[in-house]
């Protein structure tokens, strides 16, 4: 009778045990997942970008290109998810030198800093400590490759604006691979398109130490070394919805090519960030058909990196930005001022979409064309031609001609005007032509992506790239 009576609490306890045994390896293996170290780090990094605009990328994909949106279909659906406050010391709302700093020092600085903190001290970046690990480096930018975002992540400077500077520093940590635009402060005053006022070619510095310098898409093809300079266009490079593909790569070239050079001669890995800046400038500038090429042309990147990483599993991809911009609003709103019925109501929907695929130039480069004094001379025929079916109302044309604003918190003129004509016929408003204090998306995939899941700082972001790059 007593074996009887002990026999379910016998099986109640093999129960337990089991459970407690099954619960212990998954355990083991969500540690494992949290602690494992890559040997190779890819971050695509698409400046300005929050989840209203990864949304944004994926509807517009899906309905006018016919194709999946990687970085949330892929890289948000099927990785490890997390948001990233913005933040950076002192204000609310971050420029993207003190964001870029936080997320590749692990420490907050103040607005217009590159790594280094409000005590003067510099930082080590991510660059820096994944160099001293052994592992090769590149940085990859749609802006010129001195930026806030690229310049934070390699070197220590007390302004993003010290162009000069910056470059000279890039040039002493001697990234393996170093792309975008910013050409003129490679080359002397004394060379056509060169600022430089030292008389120094830093291009034939990347040179001498091994580089190969390629200057358009036919040297990037070319390239076969494992040491890569290529600066394609003297300031920053064309938004994609201008870009000339003869002349200036895509992010997805740069990227497949970055991927190539780094992945040569690398027992111990590298460390790879790849940036598109045109997100943030169409941002600034309220361009929504620009915003959504810009989006097509990094999820390109994205996808060329999941294959990557298809093919080499130890390799950690990170896709994320570090601030949105434009408080980017898709709603729906009143066609005109004669009434606020329901009637007079339309919502941003499939039509709206065709209406900015079918622009077919940036605002940014509108405002070229229409130099410091605009008139409807020159305004007019650009319309008709770059934006068919979109009327320029009265105010607005006014505004524009005057070189006013609509607002205090719009400050890029006329680009604002011109993105307001473009909100008023499509339900893609914005809210300022500055940053927001929205958090930022991560996607992760590979070794270590469980340390980037839930809500975390920006802080948070940058110290667990240390720590996957063992850096001391």
């Amino acid at each position: 009778m007593g074996d009887l009576i002990r026999q379910p609490a016998r099986r109640r306890f093999v129960l337990v045990v089991a459970a407690l045994l099954v619960f212990t390896g998954l355990a083991d293996r969500v540690t494992a997942a949290d602690a494992g170290i890559p040997k190779n780090i890819i971050i695509l990094f698409a400046d300005g970008a929050a989840p209203v605009q990864w949304d944004f990328g994926r509807r517009s994909s899906e309905l006018l290109r016919k194709q999946s949106f990687a970085t949330t279909d892929v890289m948000f659906r099927e990785g490890t998810l997390g948001l990233l406050s913005t933040q950076p010391h002192g204000p609310y709302v971050t420029d993207s030198a003190a964001a870029a700093s936080a997320m590749s020092t692990g420490y907050k600085v103040v607005n217009g800093a590159v790594s280094i903190t409000p005590d003067g001290k510099p930082q080590k970046t991510l660059m820096q400590a994944a160099k001293a690990a052994g592992k090769r480096i590149g940085l990859v930018t749609t802006a010129t490759v001195y930026d806030a975002t690229p310049a934070a992540f390699a070197v220590n400077a007390r302004s993003r604006r010290d162009s000069q500077v910056l470059v000279d520093l890039l040039a002493d940590l001697q990234p393996d691979v170093l792309m975008g635009g910013g050409a003129e402060y490679f080359l002397p005053a004394s060379v056509a398109g060169g600022k430089r006022k030292d008389g120094r070619d830093v291009m034939a510095a990347f040179r001498a130490a091994g580089h190969d310098v390629v200057r358009d898409i036919d040297g990037l093809k070319a390239a076969k070394g494992n040491r890569l300079l290529g600066l394609f266009a003297l300031e920053d490079m064309d938004f994609e919805i201008d870009r000339d593909p003869k002349q200036q790569p895509s992010t997805a070239e740069m990227a497949a090519a970055a991927l190539r050079a780094l992945s040569k001669d690398s027992p111990e890995g590298f460390v790879l960030l790849v940036e598109n800046e045109n997100t943030d400038t169409a941002g600034h500038a309220n361009d929504a058909p620009a915003l959504m090429r810009a989006l097509w042309a990094f999820d390109d990147a994205v996808k060329v990196a999941l294959e990557f990483q298809r093919r080499n599993p130890n390799t950690l991809l990170i896709v994320t930005g570090d601030h949105e911009t434009g408080g980017f609003s898709p709603t729906y709103a009143q066609k005109d001022l004669s009434s606020l019925s329901g009637s007079n109501r339309f919502t941003a929907d499939d039509e709206q979409f065709r209406m900015l695929e079918r622009v077919s130039m940036s605002l940014g480069r509108l405002r070229e064309h229409l130099g410091k004094k605009p008139d409807s001379e020159v305004l007019d025929p650009l319309l008709a031609k770059h934006f068919p079916g979109l009327r320029f109302d009265d105010d607005l044309r006014a505004l524009l001609l005057g070189g006013k604003t609509v607002e205090r918190n719009f400050t890029y003129v006329p680009q604002n005007l011109l993105g307001r004509m473009i909100a008023r016929q499509t339900g893609f408003y914005w809210g300022t032509s500055g940053h927001t204090s929205e958090p930022v998306a991560v996607g992760a995939i590979g070794p270590g992506a469980r340390l980037f899941h839930g809500f975390q700082d920006n802080t948070d972001f940058g110290r667990h790239l240390h720590r996957l790059v063992g850096s001391k």
